[in-house]
């Protein structure tokens, strides 16, 4: 470990773990993958030892070697380990939802603001220097009264993801995975969402979703992960007096994005920060905005 690197536990061995933080961690100049930890103890150490870190099943083992955790597991278990982690003074890398209901992920913003600690949500489009470049300007402009975001895919019905149980059971599928990235961005673009005005689940789990935003733009969202559509179809746009501005997805965004949240994560502990666009207070707006659409959904 160099002097001043963070000592970062992962927690998690699924493909996500295994294809953006494993490797996003070991290669940052400032962080070190010291530790994985699974409930199967053999998948910790076999991703652990690929990065010549150390892996366990033990929790309170965890804990003692690592000064952040970073997650890449189910929301459920996410917001279990996490608030734990938080009481016990570690920063956070935490995916969305941040929890899987919003009860959940306001006792996990309390303890991140109680304990002082920092923490950024993998927020992939949000990280981007695309993405940035392209929210900047739109401030510089201002003047913009609706948007929209779509998302369709087809990556519930095959592929590595198509097994996931949280993004299969009831909370999850594309509200819960791909929603927070839509409302993130619409939210970034237009001004904070303050309302969920509408919300439909349909066939597929098609979801048609409308917001309201402080100032007074309007923006939509459409977002389904079962539909047999390739490339997949990802797109926000906003409209207003200065015209139609798009926003898509590069390809090999994830891990650019995960590169440049350990820039932000890093310099955040350094300086003592504990406050990001992106923080947990973010994941707590966006789980909010998820169970207003879940209500009214029915």
């Amino acid at each position: 470990m160099d002097v001043g690197q963070l000592r970062i536990g992962l927690v998690g061995t699924g493909p996500w773990a295994t294809t953006v933080h494993a490797p996003g961690l070991a290669e940052h100049p400032g962080t070190e993958l010291t530790a994985v930890w699974a409930r199967r103890a053999e998948s910790a150490r076999a991703l652990a030892e690929a990065h010549g870190a150390v892996g366990t099943d033990d929790l309170d083992e965890l804990f003692s070697l690592v000064d952040a955790l970073a997650f890449a597991v189910p929301p459920a278990v996410q917001a279990e380990i996490a608030t734990r982690a938080a009481e016990a003074g570690k920063h956070l890398i935490l995916e969305k939802p941040i929890a899987a209901d919003l009860a959940g992920a306001r006792r996990l913003a309390d303890a991140v603001d109680q304990a002082g600690v920092a923490s950024l949500v993998m927020l992939t489009l949000r990280f981007s220097q695309q993405t940035r470049e392209w929210l900047d300007g739109l401030a510089r402009s201002g003047g913009w009264r609706g948007g929209g975001a779509r998302w369709l895919s087809g990556a519930l019905l095959g592929g590595q993801y198509s097994t996931s149980a949280w993004r299969l059971d009831a909370s999850g599928g594309a509200l819960a995975d791909i929603g927070p990235h839509a409302f993130d961005l619409l939210d970034a673009a237009l001004g904070p969402i303050t309302d969920v005005l509408a919300a439909h689940r349909g066939p597929d789990d098609l979801w048609q979703l409308m917001f309201a935003h402080e100032g007074g733009a309007t923006s939509t969202a459409t977002l389904s992960l079962r539909l047999p559509i390739q490339p997949s179809v990802v797109e926000v746009a906003v409209y207003g007096e200065h015209g139609y501005r798009t926003l898509g997805r590069k390809p090999g965004t994830a891990g650019e994005s995960y590169t440049a949240l350990l820039d932000d994560f890093a310099a955040m502990v350094a300086s003592g920060t504990t406050t990001h666009p992106c923080d947990v207070r973010r994941g707590l707006h966006l789980s909010g905005l998820i169970e207003q659409a879940r209500k009214l959904a029915g």
